[in-house]
This record gives C-alpha cells, structure tokens and sequence, in this order.
C-alpha cells in the first residue's frame, strides 16, 4: 500500500489528505483545551506589608504609587471627556430652547394680532360713523 495511510480497519487515506485532516484535529485540540498563561505581573494594589526586604517592600510600594497615578489619569481624562459631552450638548439645547422660545412667541404674537383685529374691527366701524356725523354739515329744515 504504497501512498495510502491506514488509520484502521476499513480506514484508508491517500497521502495527499492525510496533512489536511491531521491539521484539522490539531485545530481542534487547540480549541478545545484551554490555553494555559505564563504568570503574568499584573498591575494593581499589592499588599505590601509581607515583603520582609526593605527594598522589595520600597520596590512594591512604589508599585502602588504608578499604579494609582495611571489609574487616576485614566479615569480623570474619561470623566474630562464626559464632561465635555455634557457640555456640548448642554449647549445644543440651550440653542433648542431659544428657537423653541422664539416659535412659542411668534404664535403667542400671532394669535393676539386677530383678536386684536377682530376687537379694532367692532369698534373701527362705530369710530368712522363718529366722524363723518361730525363732518358733515349739519342742514336744519333742507336749507344750505
């Protein structure tokens, strides 16, 4: 059986296939058995306070000290931004307000004009009658 590779009873394989499926079960292993990490130093708050060695207990304080700093500056310039949201869309609404108010009293100024119109309309037509009685001249018994 030249070129062919038994795997087991009734199971035969041609050369040519044999790395295909052999990179497949490896992928699979890989997947499925969890991958397994180096220690890692892992910045955070260390407790300090077992290190018998002056310079080691120096070295992990110090540790402590960047590590909050970092973090500190993270979160200061995460809020910072934040803020600077806020205020922009503080701002937007401030310019949404003003148009709103803006619209709020054109209708208000629109709506008291015909009421207006409609008030100097019942009181215009008395008003002309007044003058034009004045005006006109007054003739007693159709004489000039």
């Amino acid at each position: 059986m030249i070129g062919r590779i038994v795997l087991g009873p009734g199971a035969v394989m041609s050369r040519f296939l044999a790395p295909l499926v052999s990179a497949r079960c490896v992928l699979a292993a890989s997947i499925l058995i969890p991958a397994v990490s180096s220690a890692q130093d892992v910045p955070g708050i260390e407790i300090c306070t077992a290190e018998k060695a002056m310079e080691r207990r120096t070295s992990c304080l110090q540790s402590n000290i960047d590590f909050l700093q970092t973090t500190i500056k993270k979160l200061s310039a995460d809020h910072q931004q934040k803020i600077d949201a806020a205020k922009a869309q503080i701002e937007a609404l401030k310019v949404t307000v003003i148009s709103l108010q803006k619209i709020v009293n054109d209708l208000q100024a629109s709506q008291k004009k015909p009421a207006e119109d409609a008030n100097t309309n019942k009181t215009q037509p008395a008003a002309k009658e007044t003058p034009q009685a004045k005006d006109a001249p007054a003739y007693k018994d159709g004489a000039k």
